[in-house]
């Protein structure tokens, strides 16, 4: 017979489902449960009131209920007598209580068939808690000492219970988050209330170089009146999972932040500052040189000069760095950079592996940083991408725990994401510069020096992922001392643009050659983007450039008019004399490339000194801006006094330009000259065959009057065969006018529309010679049309003999 102190009144409901027998001190039995009356087959009423004694058969002398006060429980086995007449053997529970009018009541709990009795149930659970739980459990007083931990808590840190018994947290984990955590338990103890806290850092006995990570819940404990004796809590390491939460979530993070430019610097400053310091300390990449210039990277052997694109470090500055961005840096053959590079695959090393002591040991600079800043651990990994090595990323750990596979496998996919987009940023420079190297041999190296104007220029090509466009200007000299500006703007951006760009540009200079008025030149090069387009569409689909826009102007410093037309373009303006701006209020015109659509021109006369200024949409920021407080921010800037119009142009670009220009802009300044009136001659010639003797001396006397007698020979001969040729083959009104420019132009003037022909004359032809000999005496020639027929010009240049 075993006895043991009985267990409290508030806990006798936990036998509610277990037969049930109560008996008094004199051995009556005075209650039965229905599971007593179902196990033994008595009714109540017929048991109530029986003398236990003729149903149970306890082992032991006296029987329990005969115990003396002293004894306030009993245990062990005894028989019952069924209904039938058969006897069970039983394991049974005896509680000792008081009952009504101060008598001691008995109560039985018997084993039911298939039911474990309530003590044996809480002593099993508290044996495998405590030996066979896999979860670590601590048990802690109200002042945060271990009472009991279980045996995987004695795994999991390395404490045995008897050794951490009586101690708090602190003295056996060590780590930055052991206070915020002794703070979080005390709060729980305070409350109440259970609580759960996931991502706690500590280092403990089992790992002392690793930090570990845990899940840690925590319950109060309470007595039957509510008072809180202590804390129960559980804890699980989750380091692993935590790290592989971390890596799912470095890896996303990389995929948005690591390629946001097609800037290779850019681009490897971003791998960099994604792998600091969640990865390691400090990170470096270098890439061969050929990266930045967009070249196809070149082998190496020996050895390799790598220039460092990135340098990122946990400490501000980067202050450990051997070399800065931008830098170049020299890597031995023997290096582990290189022979990463070499193989392939990626390199771990420790600082004092032989490897890394050779490599150190030749360049005492980068030595002497190891140990300053106490380099321990070395991962190499190279940057691939699309079969090429582009250069290598170096990770480094100061201590704490050295690199690891999962971190090998970690730094490779983020270096790979990075490789693929610095190659992209690769490929881009190179087109970008292949398109800005064209664009620029296809723009004027150079604008002509006229006596009619005074120009400057700006380009600026796009920046961002656009690229360049396709805008460009000109400046064309024409006959008669006039010049030809021309500003447009292709649509699109990249290598294809700026070849049409080029296309565009020869087909308005050959158009202004013909000298077409502005309205019919911009007909005529309507036709030829159509042309191209068409072209374009069946080479390269729909990638084709389908239009663009131009402003087209001619200035004649004689007449100082001004003819001017557009196609879609911005509107230039004018600057006075005076200061005043406005804008040339020109039919809009569609954009090249519509077809079947006018275009018109529009004349205004331009005071001497007036200044000509012709843009592109790009300088606006028409897309950034609202449109009209774009041209009126380029209004104020044109009318603000400038040194030069170099320097004037530079304003406007500083002024007008958005913050990040999302499309090239092109500016063109012209200041506007008049020439004097003792610079020009007119003749009127009547249509008479003797006049032409006439036109050649009154040719030479004014040449004399100029003082250019050396040009009298060859303005005789040109004279007489153009006002010979106009008398015979076109008739009046005639006339002729000689321009002393910077070089002598001679115009003859009739009413025909006729072009004459440069032919090769037979020997046995009279005529037909006057063409070919003015070509070969002056500098160039030409013809060009007019509302009332035509003029046939040429040029001589002066000598000061």
């Amino acid at each position: 017979m075993n006895t043991y102190d009985a267990p409290r009144q508030e806990r006798l409901s936990d036998t509610e489902l277990v037969p049930v027998i109560m008996i008094d001190d004199r051995g009556a039995v005075t209650g039965w449960s229905r599971e007593a009356e179902r196990l033994l087959g008595y009714p109540a009423a017929e048991a109530v009131g029986r003398p236990a004694a003729d149903l149970l058969v306890p082992d032991g002398t006296p029987p329990f209920w005969a115990l003396p006060a002293g004894q306030g429980g009993w245990s062990g086995r005894l028989s019952a007598r069924r209904r039938d007449g058969g006897l069970l053997q039983l394991r049974g529970l005896g509680y000792r209580f008081m009952g009504h009018g101060a008598r001691v009541q008995w109560m039985l709990v018997v084993e039911a068939p298939g039911r474990f009795l309530p003590h044996e149930v809480e002593q099993t659970i508290l044996d495998w808690l405590f030996t066979r739980c896999p979860v670590a459990v601590t048990v802690y007083d109200t002042k945060l000492r271990c009472v009991r931990q279980n045996a995987a808590m004695d795994e999991l840190i390395g404490v045995s219970e008897a050794e951490r018994r009586g101690k708090r947290l602190l003295e056996v984990v060590s780590g930055a988050d052991l206070q915020a955590w002794e703070r979080w338990m005390r709060q729980v103890i305070e409350t109440g209330e259970p609580a759960f806290c996931d991502g706690l850092h500590g280092r403990i006995r089992t790992a002392p170089d690793h930090e570990r990570v845990f899940s840690v819940s925590a319950s109060a404990l309470h007595d039957p009146r509510g008072a809180v004796l202590g804390l129960c809590t559980t804890v699980s390491d989750v380091t692993e999972q935590h790290r592989a939460r971390e890596r799912l979530t470095l890896l996303n993070e990389a995929s948005t932040r690591i390629g946001s430019t097609l800037d290779v610097m850019q681009t490897a400053q971003e791998l960099a500052a994604v792998a600091v310091p969640r990865l390691a300390d400090w990170v470096t990449v270098d890439l061969l040189e050929t990266m930045l210039t967009g070249d196809e990277p070149s082998p190496f052997a020996g050895v390799v000069v790598l220039r460092r694109v990135a340098n990122q470090s946990i400490l501000e500055g980067a202050p450990e760095a051997v070399r800065r961005p931008g830098e170049a840096d020299y890597y031995p053959a023997h290096s582990p950079p290189v022979r990463c590079m070499a193989t392939g695959r990626s390199l771990i090393h420790h600082v004092t592996d032989p490897d890394m002591r050779a490599w150190l040991s030749d360049d005492p600079v980068r030595d002497r940083k190891f140990q300053e800043y106490g380099f321990q651990s070395i991962m190499s990994v190279p940057v691939r991408a699309r079969g090429m090595t582009l250069g290598v990323t170096v990770f480094f750990r100061r201590t704490g725990e050295p690199f690891a596979d999962d971190d090998r496998l970690l730094a490779e996919e983020l270096v790979a994401r990075a490789a693929v987009c610095l190659d992209n940023a690769r490929r881009f420079t190179r087109e970008r510069t292949a398109a800005l190297t064209l664009q620029q041999s296809l723009l004027p190296q150079g604008l002509p020096s006229r006596t009619a104007i005074e120009t400057a220029s700006r380009y600026l090509p796009a920046g961002g992922q656009s690229g360049l466009g396709g805008d460009w200007f000109d400046v064309i000299p024409l006959s008669g001392g006039r010049v030809a500006l021309v500003v447009g703007d292709v649509v699109g951006h990249g290598l294809l643009a700026a070849a049409t760009m080029g296309r565009l540009r020869t087909a308005v200079r050959t158009l202004a050659d013909v000298d077409l008025p502005p309205d019919e030149l911009l007909t005529h090069l309507d036709d030829v983007v159509i042309r191209l387009a068409a072209e374009d569409n069946e080479s390269i689909g729909d990638n084709a450039v389908l239009g663009a826009t131009c402003l087209y102007a001619v200035y004649d410093p004689i007449s100082r008019a001004c003819c001017l037309a557009r196609a879609g373009h911005p509107p230039p303006a004018v600057v006075t004399p005076a200061g005043d701006v406005r804008l040339l209020a020109l039919p809009a015109g569609p954009p090249l490339g519509l077809g079947d659509l006018p275009f018109e021109s529009t004349e205004v006369e331009l005071p001497d000194g007036s200044l000509l200024a012709l843009y592109t949409n790009g300088l606006l920021g028409f897309r950034e801006r609202d449109p009209d407080d774009a041209l009126d921010r380029l209004c104020r800037a044109l009318a603000e006094p400038a040194p030069s119009l170099g320097a004037l142009c530079d304003h406007v670009l500083e002024t007008s330009l958005p913050e990040r220009p999302a499309d090239d802009a092109a500016l063109l300044i012209a200041r506007t000259q008049a020439l004097n009136m003792d610079q020009i001659a007119v003749l009127d010639v009547p249509v008479d065959p003797s006049t032409v003797a006439t036109a050649r001396s009154w040719a030479t006397g004014r040449l004399a009057a100029w003082g250019l007698e050396n040009a009298c020979f060859v303005t005789e001969l040109v004279v007489s065969e153009l006002v010979t040729n106009a008398i015979r083959y076109a008739g009046g009104p005639i006339q002729l006018r000689l321009i002393r420019d910077r070089t002598l132009i001679c115009e003859v003037s009739d009413g025909s529309s006729t072009a004459p022909h440069m032919r090769r004359a037979r020997l046995s032809d009279e005529g037909g010679r006057g063409l070919l000999l003015v070509a070969q005496l002056t500098e160039r020639w030409g013809t060009r049309h007019t509302r009332e027929g035509k003029t046939i010009w040429c040029e001589q240049l002066l000598t000061t003999d």
